[in-house]
């Protein structure tokens, strides 16, 4: 069994392990044991990663590669460079963070690890697959159980939610896979077999007129999972109605799908199309930074407050990769992990605040400092990593987003960035109002000063998340070499 295809293999034994479980408790500590299994794999993986680099100089490394359906040449095909293998330690960190949020999950516990598990093998296959069907498949198993997770261990207009949710996505799948089909079928332009495989295609000269009709089909295809405007409104509702966990990994995993998905395959297969159809793109991308951030001021839910502001990073990312540079894609990359940690983090903490307060709006809540200061110091730094305060990833990620837009020497682009870089005061606005009021202050609701304290596996969950924003932040350079080192073949395709 090759390295790369145990983040498909443990899951699935982790979720048979589960069918035969039989209360909370043995649920639980199966997911856990899974997901530790998972984060060690995924450590080793960095680690292996690095020796691997040392000898061999291929695009991808730890390659598999198995016929699945010879007719159309569709390949089980995997394998990682840098900016895979950050992505599978994020996913792998979120999904025990999510575990041990979710320990006193009671409604239904197996059904519930076994469908956020499901979930995660979509994600995992998502990050490592070389093939487009293949691909597109995981891209599918990753989607669907989220109506499930939302829809009957959601809150709210759960059904709604999930049913908006589920349906805008299964629409952009039915784009993308237009968008696929287009390359695929123009993958023998110079004479070989049609293919599949990413690799394969990036060196067949797809004509332009091609590149130009499929890009964006490609392209929006994968933003609307990463929030493009106005394709968006299915985030919001499906944060604000699903449980914590669900809410930690939609936005911290899932909807990297988007970005990931635009880098590796709209970018890289159809660069001249990407170049004939970005300045559309650049304009909707900051659409979405610059409203996701004041609808996050106009919020009184710190879901939706949490939601919008994903809406405004993820913005970034888009419009990052957009500006068609290595120094903007190593932010883009960056971001998409310091978003996914940091948003991750957020939800966590409003999941424990929401379930010992029951409420989420800002406005009953207040003086929280004072009776349960764990849980609010965490909320302060993250909200000033999400605001990208030098320290924290936020601040390397968008460092290199704005310094990389900046190398643009188009008079547009600039301007497009200096909107774009507002975001950062409107950020400032609605992080420092929310800890203003729901932090400071006198206790508003004098049931506050019995709240129940910070358990073991809570702070475990928040601690996983936490270090790596730091660690980014501090000793930002590791990760910044190994995702600058994979990003030189994908510039040279477009340059």
């Amino acid at each position: 069994m090759d390295i790369l295809s145990l983040f498909i293999l443990v899951p699935i034994i982790t979720i048979t392990v589960l069918l035969f479980t039989k209360n909370l408790r043995q649920a639980r500590i199966t997911a856990m044991i899974g997901s530790i299994i998972q984060l060690s794999m995924a450590i080793n993986l960095v680690f292996s990663y690095f020796k691997e680099r040392a000898v061999n100089d291929s695009l991808m490394v730890f390659t598999k590669d198995i016929v699945w359906f010879v007719p159309f040449n569709i390949h089980y095909s995997v394998g990682v460079d840098g900016i895979s293998v950050a992505l599978l330690l994020l996913t792998s960190i979120v999904v025990l963070a999510g575990v041990f949020i979710s320990w006193k999950m009671f409604d239904l516990p197996k059904e519930f690890f076994i469908s956020l598990i499901v979930l995660s093998i979509g994600v995992y296959g998502f990050f490592i697959s070389m093939d487009l069907f293949t691909m597109f498949v995981f891209f599918e198993i990753a989607v669907i159980p989220m109506y499930l997770l939302i829809g009957i261990w959601g809150s709210g207009p759960r059904e709604f939610s999930a049913m908006k949710l589920t349906l805008m996505l299964m629409g952009a799948s039915a784009i993308l896979l237009i968008g696929i089909l287009g390359i695929y079928f123009n993958s023998d332009a110079d004479g070989g077999a049609l293919t599949f495989n990413i690799l394969e295609i990036a060196k067949v000269n797809i004509p332009i007129e091609a590149q130009k009709l499929f890009f964006p089909l490609t392209f929006v295809g994968f933003a609307v999972i990463g929030a493009l405007f106005p394709f968006h409104t299915w985030s919001p509702d499906g944060h604000a109605s699903a449980p914590t966990a669900v809410s930690m990994l939609h936005a911290g995993v899932l909807m990297k799908l988007g970005g990931y998905g635009v880098f590796r395959v709209a970018m890289y297969l159809l660069p001249e199309g990407a170049k004939e159809w970005s300045w559309i793109f650049i304009i909707l991308s900051v659409i979405g930074v610059v409203y996701g951030a004041f609808s996050a001021i106009k919020q009184t839910d710190l879901k939706y407050i949490n939601a919008y502001s994903s809406v405004s990073h993820l913005g970034l990312v888009l419009f990052a990769l957009l500006m068609l540079n290595k120094t903007a894609w190593n932010g883009a990359i960056i971001q998409s992990l310091s978003h996914g940690f940091m948003t991750a983090l957020f939800f966590a903490l409003i999941g424990m605040i929401y379930e010992r307060t029951h409420t989420r709006n800002i406005a009953e809540l207040g003086g929280l400092l004072k009776v349960i200061p764990f849980i609010s110091t965490i909320y302060v730094i993250a909200g000033l990593a999400s605001l990208g305060l030098p320290g924290f990833s936020g601040f390397v990620a968008e460092m290199n987003i704005f310094v990389g837009a900046f190398q643009n020497d188009s008079l547009f682009v600039r301007i497009a960035t200096i909107l774009s870089v507002t975001v950062i005061v409107i950020t400032a606005v609605y992080i420092l109002r929310v800890v203003g009021i729901m932090l400071m202050g006198p206790v508003k609701n004098v049931a506050y000063l019995k709240l129940e304290r910070v358990t073991w596996f809570e702070k475990l969950g928040i601690l996983l998340l936490l270090v790596p924003i730091v660690g980014i932040g501090v000793a930002p350079l590791w990760i910044s070499n190994m995702i600058l080192e994979s990003l030189q073949p994908f510039i040279q395709g477009l340059l």
